[in-house]
């Protein structure tokens, strides 16, 4: 059996001595897409930061997340931040829900592109500077060129993020980490961003954590789905399984949402 790229074991957040995720078990395989499901204060995106190993001060991780690096694992619990940043950026890649938390806005695009690409894939002087055009155009952003000479308030919402995904891409990770990646989007940015996701997530053979509260979302990105309540997990099932036969309450009610909102919905023409 292939060894996951990464393993949540029992994994729990602390905030002083309350419980904030409470015993997270679940996996995701080389190629796997993973959706986490939950309304706000569920703890998803906690538990996708304590995967990545960035909680930040006061908050505790337990139990275990194992990060498989094809020489072993790495867990993001205990091990050092100096170990941890060798994994991410080739084996984690990250994307959250506002771009402008990853983005430095005293510098330009083009620039904070270079380091990571610098850093992975040991490129410098032309290669490095082809490859910035390159991972900007890959990510579908109009005349690449002016975009990296850009500062993050220069280019739109829509484009930030994709710049978000260049960089999360740039050191080719085997498992993608997508914390409500679209939500702060409008509609139709929103659709060509989960498109680009499922191209490049298709194209590369990654494996896609894909974390949101739109169960429409979810289902069309993912092919398993872990939903959390209050901090746990109540329900792991394919996809498909989880919208026909749900069996937690609370799985029932997200299903039974959507559903009646689909209904409320004007029907396109026939």
């Amino acid at each position: 059996m292939t060894a996951p790229l990464l393993d949540l074991d029992a994994l729990g957040i602390d905030l002083d001595d309350r419980s904030l995720v409470e015993a997270v078990t679940v996996s995701v395989a080389p190629g796997e897409r993973l959706g986490i499901i939950g309304e706000s204060g569920s703890g998803k995106s906690l538990t996708a930061l304590a995967a990545l190993g960035l909680l930040a001060h006061p908050l505790r991780a337990r139990g275990s997340a194992r990060i498989g690096t094809g020489e072993g694992t790495v867990d993001a619990v205990t091990a050092p931040q100096r170990r941890l940043d060798r994994v991410r950026g080739t084996v984690l890649g990250a994307v959250f829900q506002e771009p402008l938390a990853s983005l430095d806005p005293l510098m330009r695009v083009g620039k904070q592109l270079t380091w990571p690409l610098a850093r992975h894939r040991g490129l410098r002087g032309d290669a490095l500077r082809r490859a910035v055009l390159d991972a900007l155009a890959d990510v579908q952003l109009p005349e690449p060129e002016r975009i990296a000479r850009s500062y993050i308030h220069e280019i739109s919402g829509g484009q930030r993020q994709r710049v978000a995904i260049a960089l999360a891409l740039a050191g080719s990770p085997r498992l993608l980490i997508a914390d409500e990646p679209t939500t702060a989007l409008d509609v139709t940015v929103q659709a060509g961003v989960l498109d680009l996701l499922q191209r490049e997530v298709s194209e590369r053979g990654m494996a896609l954590l894909f974390i949101s509260h739109d169960l429409p979302v979810v289902t069309r990105m993912t092919d398993r789905v872990l939903v959390m309540k209050d901090g746990r997990q109540v329900e792991v099932a394919d996809t498909a399984t989880l919208v026909s036969a749900p069996v937690d309450p609370y799985t029932q009610q997200l299903v039974a949402a959507s559903r009646a909102l689909d209904d409320l919905l004007p029907e396109g023409p026939r």
